[in-house]
C-alpha cells in the first residue's frame, strides 16, 4: 500500500523542526521524519500522519578534518563539500542516500577498512526530542551513544558533525565477470576478501547487467597509501577474466555516482539481510543457487565485508551490535510498479530463510524491517537493553520509529527514564 501522509512539513531551521514535532505531539497525529534520502521500507512516509521533510537543510560546512552537515543532506552532498579540502568521507556506496540515515543504522561502505562505518564518523549532533527540546550530543554522550548504530529512534537529527579522512588517492571502479564462471569468482573472492590488507574494500554483487545478462559484478576500492595499490589491486586479477573493467584511479564523487543509476526513483524494493562468519562451500552453492531463482532482472544478492578499522572500534563505544570480521549479505528484491510485489518478496524469504542456518544471529538494520523479530530481538548484540533504556529515556511516548529495535522482554522491570541534558 502507498502511504498518503495528511501534511508535509519542510522546515529550514532547528525551531522550525521543533514547531513540527510539537503540533504532530498535541494534536496526536503520527510523525515520521525524511532525512534527505530514502528507505526501502517507506517507513519516511507515515500514512495520514505528519512527515518532517529535512530537504531544505542540506548545508555542509567543512573545516580542517570535519564536516557538519544538515539533517536532510545526502552522502554527495558531504563527499562534494569535501573533495576541494583534499579529504574524503565514510558513506555507503550510493551518493543519493540520506547521510543521517545511512548514519544512525550503521553504514557499510567502500572506505569501511581505513574509515570504518558511517556511524564510527559521527562525531555529534543535534537533535530535537519528542518533547520539543533542541540538545546537543556535546551535553549528551548516552545520546551520541545510541545514534551511532541504534537508528533514527530517538529524536529528529537536524545537523551532525561528521569526521572526515585525508584523500589519499583513491583506485577503484568495476570489473565484470560471467556467470557461467560465478563459482569459480565466488570462490576465489572468498579467498581474496579472508587475507585483503584493510584498505581494500571488495563488493561484489550478483546482478542482471542490460545488454548482458546475469553477471558478477565485483567493486574493489583501494583507500590505503597510494603506493600499495598495484600489489593489492594485482590480487583482484585472480578473480578470474572480466568482460570489462574500469578499475583506475578515481575521485570518491565518480565513485558513489557509478552506483546512482541502480536505485533509481520509482521502484519497489523488499530487502532481506543475513550475516555470515565466512563464505563457506555450502554458503556459496546456496547463494548461487539462489540467484539463479530470481524471479527478474531487479532481483539480487550483494555481499560486502566487514574488516579492518572497524573491527577496531571498542565493541560498547557505539550501539553498533557486531565488531567482528564478516560478510554481510544483501538480498534485495527490487522491481517496478506493476510488477507483481508478491512472487519477489516470496524469493527474498526464501533466499533469507534458506541462509539462517548458516548466518549468525540478527542481522543489519538498515536492512531490517519491522516483521523480522528474531533477527531484530540479535541484531544490536549485548547492547540491547542498553538502547530500550535510550529509548525510555528520550522517547518514552514512542514518537519516533526507525530502524526497529527489539522488543522489551516481558519479565523486565520498567525502567525509569534518565534526566537528559538540557
Amino acid at each position: 500500500m502507498t502511504a498518503r501522509p495528511a501534511l508535509v512539513a519542510r522546515p529550514r531551521t532547528d525551531a522550525e523542526v521543533a514547531t513540527a514535532v510539537t503540533a504532530a505531539r498535541e494534536s496526536g497525529v503520527g510523525l515520521s521524519v525524511r532525512a534527505g534520502g530514502h528507505d526501502w521500507a517507506g517507513r519516511a512516509l507515515r500514512n495520514d500522519g505528519l512527515v518532517i521533510d529535512l530537504g531544505e537543510m542540506r548545508d555542509v560546512r567543512v573545516t580542517r578534518d570535519t564536516a557538519v552537515a544538515g539533517g536532510g543532506s545526502r552522502a554527495m552532498d558531504v563527499v562534494t563539500a569535501a573533495a576541494p579540502h583534499g579529504m574524503n568521507v565514510a558513506t555507503g556506496t550510493a551518493g543519493v542516500v540520506g547521510m543521517a540515515g545511512l548514519s544512525l543504522g550503521g553504514g557499510y561502505g567502500p572506505l569501511l577498512g581505513t574509515a570504518g562505518l558511517a556511524a564510527d564518523n559521527l562525531l555529534g549532533a543535534t537533535v530535537v526530542l519528542a518533547d520539543g527540546r533542541l540538545v546537543s550530543t556535546e551535553d549528551d554522550p548516552e545520546l551520541l551513544w545510541a545514534l551511532r548504530g541504534g537508528g533514527g529512534n530517538f529524536g529528529v537529527v537536524t545537523s551532525m558533525r561528521i569526521r572526515l579522512h585525508p584523500d589519499r588517492g583513491l583506485v577503484g571502479g568495476m570489473a565484470l565477470f560471467p556467470w557461467q564462471d560465478a563459482a569459480k569468482v565466488l570462490d576465489r573472492y572468498a579467498e581474496l576478501t579472508a587475507d585483503a590488507p584493510e584498505g581494500l574494500t571488495l563488493l561484489l554483487e550478483m546482478t542482471v547487467v542490460p545488454d548482458v545478462g546475469p553477471s558478477l559484478l565485483v567493486v574493489p576500492v583501494w583507500s590505503g597509501e597510494r603506493r600499495e595499490a598495484d600489489a593489492a589491486l594485482d590480487e583482484v586479477a585472480r578473480l578470474g577474466t572480466p568482460v570489462m573493467s574500469t578499475v583506475a584511479p578515481i575521485s570518491q564523487k565518480d565513485l558513489l555516482g557509478q552506483f546512482d543509476d541502480s536505485v533509481p526513483h520509482g521502484m519497489h524494493w523488499d530487502i532481506r539481510t543475513r550475516t555470515v562468519a565466512a563464505l563457506t562451500p555450502a554458503v556459496m552453492e546456496l547463494l548461487i543457487a539462489s540467484a539463479e531463482a530470481r524471479p527478474g532482472p531487479g532481483a539480487g544478492i550483494g555481499l560486502r565485508r566487514f574488516h579492518g578499522a572497524a573491527t577496531r572500534v571498542g565493541a560498547d563505544d557505539t550501539a553498533f551490535g557486531l565488531r567482528t570480521d564478516h560478510v554481510l549479505v544483501e538480498i534485495s528484491a527490487g522491481r517496478g510498479p506493476d510488477e507483481d510485489d508478491v512472487v519477489y518478496r516470496d524469493w527474498a524469504d526464501q533466499v533469507s530463510a534458506a541462509l539462517a542456518p548458516h548466518a549468525m544471529p540478527g542481522g543489519y538494520p538498515n536492512f531490517l524491517g519491522p516483521d523480522q523479530h528474531e533477527q531484530i530481538e540479535h541484531a544490536y548484540g549485548a547492547h540491547a537493553a542498553r538502547l530500550l533504556r535510550a529509548k525510555e529515556t528520550y522517547d518514552p511516548s514512542h514518537v519516533f520509529t526507525a530502524t526497529p529495535l527489539p522488543a522489551r522482554r516481558s519479565q523486565e522491570a520498567p525502567v525509569a527514564p534518565e534526566r537528559v541534558a538540557d
